[in-house]
C-alpha cells in the first residue's frame, strides 16, 4: 500500500469495477508523464467505507474525509458510469473547489484539433480523430473511437467498442452501450442524439434520435412495448 506520508493526494471517486480499472491508468499516467508529482498518493473515493480499508492495494476513503485531508495538493477523477449520479458528484466537487483532472490512458489515441472539457476518463486503445469538441465528465470506454467533425456534451458514456462515426452531436447525459454504432452524420445535417438518450449495446443508429429516448437494435428503433413484441416473434 502507498506511503499514507505522501501529500499530494488523486482520489478516484469510484471503487466499483470501473474505478478498479481507471486507477491503474491514472498510476501508469503519473509514472510516465510530468503532469502530476511522481510521489503522488492515490486513494478510492466513496460515500461510506465498510470493513474493506482497502481495494487492489489503495486505501479508501470517505469524501468527507478525502475533503478534510490535509495535503499540499488535492486532485479527483469520477469513475461511475451512470451519468446522472456522475453530475451529482461533479456537483458536490465544484462545491469543496476540488480541481478534477482527465484520465488518459498511455495508449490512447488524440490527433488534431480535439478540445476536451475537466474530468475525462479515456480507456485503453480509444481514439478520437479531428476537430471534435467533448464536455465535462466524458468516459470513453476502451476500444471506442470518436471520428471527425462531433460535438459531444457533458456527463456522456461510452461503453466498450461504441463506434462514433463523423458529423455526429450527442447531447448531455446520453449512454451508449457496448458495441453500439452511429452511422456517420453530414457536414450541413448532422446525426444527433438527444440528451438523457440510451442506447442499448450492439445498436446500430442511423438516424437522429429524441431525447430521452431509449433505442435499440439493427437498424435501431425506439424502445416500446409494441417493437419489443415484434422483436420477440421475429425471434
Amino acid at each position: 500500500m502507498q506511503s499514507p506520508q505522501m501529500t499530494n493526494l488523486i482520489g478516484v471517486f469510484g471503487a466499483g469495477g470501473f474505478g478498479r480499472e481507471v486507477i491503474p491508468l491514472l498510476d501508469e499516467q503519473i509514472s510516465v508523464t510530468s503532469q502530476f508529482p511522481k510521489s503522488a498518493r492515490i486513494v478510492f473515493v466513496v460515500d461510506e467505507v465498510n470493513s474493506v480499508k482497502d481495494v487492489n492495494g489503495y486505501e479508501i476513503m470517505t469524501f468527507n474525509d478525502f475533503c478534510a485531508h490535509e495535503s499540499d495538493s488535492k486532485q479527483i477523477t469520477i469513475a461511475v458510469g451512470d451519468s446522472s449520479a456522475r453530475k451529482k458528484i461533479y456537483e458536490r466537487v465544484c462545491q469543496k473547489s476540488i480541481p478534477l483532472i482527465t484520465v488518459t490512458a498511455v495508449d490512447s489515441v488524440r490527433l488534431q484539433s480535439v478540445d476536451i472539457d475537466e474530468g475525462a476518463i479515456l480507456c485503453p486503445y480509444t481514439t478520437i480523430t479531428s476537430n471534435v469538441k467533448i464536455g465535462k465528465c466524458f468516459h470513453a470506454n476502451i476500444y471506442s473511437y470518436v471520428a471527425h467533425d462531433c460535438i459531444i456534451g457533458d456527463f456522456v458514456t461510452f461503453a466498450p467498442g461504441v463506434k462514433c462515426n463523423g458529423n455526429v452531436i450527442i447531447e448531455d447525459d446520453v449512454y451508449i452501450g457496448t458495441g453500439a454504432i452511429i452511422k456517420q452524420g453530414k457536414g450541413s445535417r448532422p446525426l444527433v442524439i438527444g440528451k438523457g438518450s440510451k442506447i442499448e449495446a450492439g445498436s446500430y443508429i442511423n438516424k437522429s434520435v429524441e431525447a430521452n429516448t431509449t433505442m435499440f437494435g439493427n437498424p435501431a428503433v425506439k424502445m416500446t412495448l409494441s417493437n419489443l413484441r415484434k422483436l420477440r416473434s421475429n425471434g
